[in-house]
């Protein structure tokens, strides 16, 4: 028998790692469907126990038909829909709906974190038949599983158990930090918080322009076609298709209708409505049905890339493009009928670097997040069988 590369010192000599089926080292319960026809009303709160479907806890809102109740530590698989095999530990009682595979240990044959880590890393689940994906109890049944014993099953679990807090812990906050950002933004753009200058004097009033006045649309096509393409995205705004997993063909003919983006253009998609415009910080080209913006006179970039990401941005671009839905694209026109703020160059820079070094602050919070998750991949490759 196979043995990992990494064990805890205690357990280092000992070779005793045993296959098992899940069937054989657990009793699975099934989390009852929803039957539409026999809702009746129910409210969580009323309830002994949370209710879970799927991931996540369900709150209220809607009736349940017949849900089963569980107590006792196990852990939920899902059985049907999104997120198809991930496991959950559950501590305690709960209700299941929604085709969840409850899983108890047959006379403590496994720790449950320890068996929730181990199905999430070694059982990548596909779905081959068409229609809802689905996992049937008597196909999970079937899958082996290698354990140690009981106690380094256990060890194990809580020494990943400190990995996964620490990752929470990390996620709670950029979340924080997120939201302290989002807060700022809404009182700098308000002029609720304003900065001052290098002598410690006020800056002068906001003057407010349309969108012309500060910003022209450019249709640049003199390329080779020798620049990366851009794929436009709200995640990532304007960024190489390389970059990303971004799979749209497109031929060498069409190419040649592109159009250049130099960096610090901005660029309306045809989401810009819902999600704001888009800011490039690479010099490639696009698809010519997208707008490509570039300032007229002398702006900080960023001050605007934030503030076209604020809602209240967003709420005026919907307010003027009433009756705009996907497929359609943001005109000109249309933008330059929104008033743009415009503070004096030195109080847009020094906005722009104060929301810059906020960014790079969630930045870097979410490369400790990144790097905590492989830490904890490459220990799971060499810990499990």
């Amino acid at each position: 028998m196979n043995v990992p590369q990494l064990r805890f010192k205690e357990f280092k000599d000992s070779n005793n790692y045993k296959t098992k089926l899940v069937a054989d080292i657990a009793k699975i319960a099934v989390g009852r469907d929803l039957i539409e026809d026999s809702f009746s009303p129910v409210e969580t709160e009323t309830h002994k126990y949370p209710i879970y479907s799927n991931t996540v806890e369900n709150y209220g809102l809607y009736g349940f038909y017949d849900f089963q109740e569980f107590e006792g530590n196990s852990l939920t698989v899902v059985g049907r829909g999104a997120g198809l095999g991930m496991a959950f530990a559950r501590k305690g009682g709960f209700a299941a709906i929604g085709r969840l595979l409850v899983v108890f240990p047959k006379q403590e044959s496994f720790d449950v974190q320890w068996l929730t880590e181990y199905i999430n890393f070694k059982m990548i689940i596909h779905n081959e038949s068409g229609g809802i994906p689905q996992l049937p109890r008597s196909t999970f049944e079937g899958y082996s599983v290698v354990l140690p014993t009981l106690s380094e099953q256990t060890k194990i679990a809580n020494f990943l158990t400190t990995i996964d807090e620490r990752i929470n812990q990390l996620s709670r906050k950029k979340e924080l930090m997120t939201q302290y950002k989002q807060g700022v933004m809404q009182h700098i753009f308000s002029q609720q918080l304003r900065f001052k200058d290098d002598n410690g004097e006020d800056f002068g009033a906001w003057e407010e322009k349309n969108g012309n006045f500060l910003f022209a649309a450019i249709s640049n096509k003199d390329h080779n076609s020798d620049l990366p393409i851009l794929a436009i995205t709200q995640e990532h705004g304007a960024i190489p298709r390389d970059l990303i997993d971004y799979r749209v063909s497109v031929s060498d003919k069409s190419v040649e209708t592109y159009k250049v983006v130099e960096v610090g253009d901005f660029i309306i998609s045809l989401r810009s409505f819902q999600g704001g415009i888009e800011y490039s910080n690479y010099k490639g080209i696009c698809s010519p049905a997208y707008l490509i913006l570039r300032s007229k006179t002398q702006l900080n970039s960023y001050f605007y890339k934030s503030y076209f990401k604020t809602p209240e941005y967003i709420t005026k671009l919907n307010q003027h493009l009433e009756g705009i839905r996907d497929g359609k694209m943001v005109s000109y026109k249309q933008f330059s009928e929104i008033l743009l703020p415009l503070p004096c160059l030195a109080e847009q820079t020094k906005i722009a670097n104060f929301l810059t070094a906020l960014d790079e602050k969630i930045q870097h919070i979410t490369q400790q997040i990144e790097a905590t998750k492989q830490y904890k991949q490459g220990l799971l490759q060499q810990m499990f069988v």
